[in-house]
């Protein structure tokens, strides 16, 4: 595979978790924060206070991370994972109030041989 296939906007993907989870009671606040807490131990980070992102190499890598997400899912709540190309997450329009906002920089993927 060369280097202009590897790594192009429709073949990096980001992997997007959304989530409402009950935090009535002592417990919920505390498996609430664990899948939080999961949810950044693998490399995912907030975009909002219920949606939390991920960048991937590819779709094979995004799937890795769904796969480590389904594994933690709380007891209770609704949980959402959604993956989009790079291309589409480029087109996102932010705003904070009527302002427009720069977009999120694309971060760097290392890559260990």
């Amino acid at each position: 595979m060369t280097d202009l296939n590897r790594f192009n906007q429709y073949r990096i993907m980001w992997a997007l978790v959304f989530f409402d989870l009950p935090t009535e009671t002592k417990k919920d606040r505390k498996q609430a924060g664990l899948f939080r807490k999961r949810l950044i131990d693998d490399g995912f980070t907030m975009f909002q206070f219920s949606i939390y992102l991920r960048h991937c190499a590819s779709k094979e890598n995004a799937d890795v991370h769904i796969k480590r997400v389904k594994s933690n899912l709380p007891p209770s709540g609704h949980v959402g994972i959604l993956c989009i190309t790079d291309k589409q997450f480029g087109m996102i329009e932010l705003f904070y109030g009527k302002k427009e906002s720069e977009k999120p920089a694309t971060p760097q993927q290392l890559e260990l041989f």
